[in-house]
């Protein structure tokens, strides 16, 4: 696979479908159910411009999807700012080490600068070692513990 053959941009409207499979596949590694209802109200957040939720993907030259990123703009109280939150990045298991989530994560900083977000935080599962391997390399691990109060 050829790197420089990479497109990572906003999906067309055409790009839904392929969308979707990758979407599948993202919520298949964490095992949550997913469903048409919530793809589709993904999707309009994406395409929504007035929501702060975007969405990138990379593309090869033949137009295949090999990944995506969704993030959104997030308040910080304690900055009286916004930051930006990356919820979701995917590659499909076969581009997977072979530059795609370097590309993603360029714009995702080009789209961060733009939008005037000091910093980008993420979490990730415990035991996504791989994905915690590249993140160790590109980004700064913080103090912080995630906990979650169920409703």
């Amino acid at each position: 696979m050829n790197v420089k053959q990479l497109e990572v941009a906003k999906p067309g409207l055409d790009d839904k479908e392929k969308w979707q499979a990758l979407y599948r596949g993202y919520a298949d590694f964490y095992q949550m159910p997913i469903n048409v209802g919530i793809l589709d109200t993904l999707w309009r957040w994406i395409h929504d411009e007035q929501n702060p939720f975007y969405c990138i993907v990379a593309k090869d030259g033949a137009g295949y999807l090999l990944g995506f990123m969704h993030f959104r703009a997030m308040p910080s109280p304690l900055r009286g700012a916004m930051v930006g939150f990356l919820d979701d990045l995917f590659v499909t298991p076969t581009a997977r080490g072979t530059g795609v989530v370097n590309a993603l994560y360029s714009e995702l900083e080009i789209q961060g600068r733009e939008k005037g977000w000091p910093f980008i935080r993420w979490i990730t599962a415990e035991n996504n070692y791989r994905a915690r391997a590249v993140y160790d390399q590109i980004s700064n691990k913080t103090s912080w513990l995630t906990y979650q109060l169920d409703l």
